[in-house]
């Protein structure tokens, strides 16, 4: 396998490069984000209850789980590019058929939509480690922001969509399969013209992708994706339905949602960048998590709408800076394309896995306790166990370093 610099591209191709990235990243979030904001419509249409409206949630991230370790074994075969191309007609065909209102094709669908979306979830950040060695959190500071914007949009306008002209929640979901067909197009136009920019192909050495779960960081990166993954994905399902209880309107609590991604694009933005000329993000990421943990202990109290306000806009922030702050430690922890390919893999297949039971857990609980205060309870118990393995995370170390560890120990021991 080999790497293409982006330095050693002509200037159109690195344009259409950076362009196909953020196109991809604008299919990583609205076919999940869209849902949030209508799971009344398709629950009151459909006759299904909470705990299943979880599930609707989780597959895609369980999609995430299951694809995560075998989306880098495909680009190695097949070029990362192709294999992109496959997870938008993937992601496309699924939501096509999520729109279908029968509930064999919601969840076949949607379980879909997860597996397309997992293939680039974990391949841009290798991409990113190939062709902007030197640029990592600045493009990963891009791509999150890219990702954010359509999540935030498609947060805010699921409603409204539905609403126009009565089309329903069925067309309102399947509008997203627009930005997934230009994916596909861009990508294939990059893949057809590739050659002809003349790029360097540079070769590396892998590494033993099974000593990967061996690394103390490499459990800390992935603990601490799952578990800030687990944080978002409750917020994105749940935080309309918990904005209702206390006392908002649908639409209101669609555009609080939006809200709380749009207050949180700044930061995901700028966080990288900052994380990158600091020697350790330990701290930086124990403050992130905290800001989360207020949100979340407001909306327990949620009293006034002052308070619920205060709290929407700390954990959007907080779940707007985490997201890129994880993205960003897949490469920050690697020393090459190889590390972080691998490392992506693995957090992103643990990490979503953890990930996929909290709507389930959420809509479990409220549907057992016929309220919001426990489900509030427990996300305050894994934001601190995020804390925890952020610190960690944080740490001014790499994979490499900890294989040489490894290494040495062998040899003495």
């Amino acid at each position: 396998m080999g790497i293409y610099r982006f330095k050693d591209m002509k200037s159109h191709n690195q344009i259409l490069l950076i362009a196909a990235v953020i196109i991809i990243a604008f299919n990583l979030r609205p076919a999940i984000t869209s849902v949030g904001p209508l799971v009344g419509r398709i629950e009151a249409e459909l006759g299904l209850p909470n705990w299943s409206l979880g599930i609707l949630t989780s597959l895609p991230l369980l999609g995430f789980a299951v694809m995560s370790p075998i989306a880098p074994k495909l680009g190695s075969k097949y070029s990362n590019e192709k294999v992109l191309i496959a997870g938008m007609v993937a992601l496309s065909a699924g939501i096509l058929l999520r729109s279908v209102p029968v509930i064999a094709c919601l969840f076949g669908g949607t379980l879909l939509i997860g597996a397309g979306i997992a293939v680039a979830n974990v391949l841009l950040p290798g991409i990113l480690k190939e062709r902007f060695p030197d640029k990592v959190p600045l493009m990963t500071s891009v791509y999150s922001t890219a990702m954010g914007l359509m999540a935030a949009l498609a947060s805010g306008i699921s409603v409204p969509l539905a609403e126009l002209g009565n089309v329903g929640w069925e067309l309102s979901l399947a509008i997203w399969v627009l930005p997934a067909l230009l994916g596909i197009g861009i990508w294939v136009y990059f893949v057809k013209h590739r050659q002809s920019a003349n790029e360097v192909r540079v070769q590396y050495m892998g590494a033993n992708e099974a000593r990967m779960w061996k690394s103390r960081l490499a459990w800390d990166v992935s603990v601490f994706l799952g578990l800030q993954a687990f944080v978002y994905y409750v917020v994105i399902a749940w935080l309309p339905e918990i904005l209702q209880a206390n006392g908002a309107s649908g639409e209101t609590a669609g555009w609080l949602l939006s809200y709380a991604q749009f207050i949180g694009l700044p930061v995901g933005f700028f966080l990288p960048v900052v994380a990158g000329k600091l020697k350790s993000q330990s701290y930086l990421t124990v403050g992130i998590s905290l800001l989360a943990l207020f949100g979340s202990a407001g909306l327990l109290a949620g009293d006034s709408y002052l308070i619920t306000f205060l709290s929407v806009t700390l954990l959007g922030i907080a779940t707007g800076g985490l997201f890129p702050l994880a993205l960003a430690f897949l490469g920050m922890r690697t020393s090459n394309p190889r590390h972080a390919a691998e490392l992506s893999g693995m957090a992103q297949a643990l990490g979503y896995f953890l990930a996929a039971v909290g709507p389930i857990i959420m809509g479990l609980l409220s549907d057992l306790t016929s309220d919001w205060d426990l489900p509030l309870m427990v996300l305050i118990i894994v934001i601190l166990a995020m804390a925890f393995v952020g610190y960690g995370a944080g740490r001014d170390r790499t994979i490499s370093d900890e294989y040489d560890d490894m290494s040495m120990s062998g040899k003495h021991g």
